[in-house]
């Protein structure tokens, strides 16, 4: 498995290979978009620090970036996740919705106390779908429907349980996770860049942004945000989602060079996944599109957070961000919910159970002990 490097410009670039994991790693958000303004057919520059470079038909400034701290592997950045990690929210408000589905439904026989809910979760091993069909076939199910269609039936009441549920984390009484505040204010005194990723919430970009404002405008501020706008505005997800644009304006060598590493990148992701699914039944994607536009969104919470991809850490509640993160080789911790109780997650650095105390805490990130 391919793992990313913290490479940076050298001096001479005599041909325009290009290194598929590292070559957003250790550049600049502003630095990454002026590529878009490089012309093939006439000379044009940027400046990257102080270093002046001749590569194939136009010129371009490069040196190392520059780090906070001496050391660059001192430098260090926290990527959040939206489920399981900022909010809990299936614990906290999955059986009620489900609740209020049914109610919506007419179906008045149906109501999941917190026992029934609980033994539906084991013996369905949290499969929302294979819970329904256990619960209405010992029940029964309503008397109007045909039974061929159980399955469209199923997914009237998910579609209903989703709704409620997203109306849950809009609403004012959805908490966050305990310590999560706490967390983000050590992190922003010990000068270390928080990213929240909204742009693969199964929520939806909108509603995750929401659960962001729940931490209030002063952390809000403080914090970077990478929903789907700001990933397919990033040099990585330029490059690897097609953009017409920015092809037409690099060199025409360079171009080739770059799609052919962008569908490169979508080939192993796509034989990755095939993998995966045979070995992981936890694996909440089921397409290659998913998993890409993760991996996308980890690049380019790196980007915006300005560090190195391998100096960033992943704090995931997902088996989806955790083989992403373990694609490119981002570090990740992992932050048990309701969700992912029983999972396994052999490629997180640690598994812990909430912020603080004994848990996950900005001193063990700073110093690598994830037990």
């Amino acid at each position: 498995m391919a793992v990313s490097s913290c490479s940076t410009f050298k001096n001479t670039l005599p041909s325009p290979v290009i290194n598929r994991n590292s070559y957003c790693s250790g550049m600049r958000k502003t630095h990454l978009r002026s590529l878009c303004f490089f012309s093939s057919t006439s000379l044009r520059s940027f400046t990257y620090r102080r270093k002046h470079l001749q590569f194939n038909g136009f010129t371009a400034w490069s040196s190392q970036p520059t780090f906070h701290n001496e050391s660059p592997d001192q430098e260090l950045a926290v990527l959040l996740e939206i489920e399981g990690v900022l909010m809990d929210a299936h614990r906290m408000g999955n059986r009620q919705s489900f609740n209020v589905a049914f109610q919506k439904l007419g179906l008045d026989c149906a109501n999941w106390t917190e026992p029934i809910y609980s033994d539906l979760v084991r013996k369905s091993g949290g499969d929302e779908e294979r819970m329904l069909a256990l619960f209405f076939n010992k029940i029964g199910w309503p008397t109007s429907l045909p039974s061929n269609e159980k399955d469209a039936f199923i997914k009237r009441v998910l579609k209903e349980k989703k709704i409620a549920l997203d109306d849950f984390v809009l609403s004012k009484t959805s908490p966050l996770r305990p310590g999560v505040e706490e967390f983000i204010d050590d992190a922003h005194y010990a000068g270390i860049p928080v990213v929240v990723l909204t742009a693969y919430s199964k929520s939806g970009d909108k509603i995750a942004r929401s659960v962001v404002q729940k931490l209030g405008d002063e952390r809000f501020s403080r914090i970077k945000i990478v929903g789907e706008e700001e990933m397919e505005q990033s040099m990585y997800g330029q490059l690897v989602l097609g953009n017409k644009a920015l092809s037409s304006g690099l060199d025409e060598q360079l171009a080739r060079e770059i799609t052919k590493a962008a569908s490169a990148e979508k080939q192993r992701i796509a034989e990755e996944v095939a993998s995966m699914l045979k070995l992981s039944v936890d694996l909440d994607t089921s397409s290659t599109e998913s998993l890409q536009k993760v991996v996308v969104t980890l690049r380019a919470g790196a980007e915006y957070a300005e560090v190195p991809l391998c100096n960033c850490v992943l704090v995931a509640g997902s088996q989806t961000g955790v083989v992403a993160a373990e694609r490119i080789g981002m570090p990740c911790v992992v932050l048990r919910s309701s969700l992912t109780a029983r999972a396994e997650f052999p490629s997180a650095k640690a598994v812990m159970d909430g912020f603080g105390g004994a848990d996950l805490s900005v001193s063990k990130l700073k110093q690598k002990r994830w037990s």
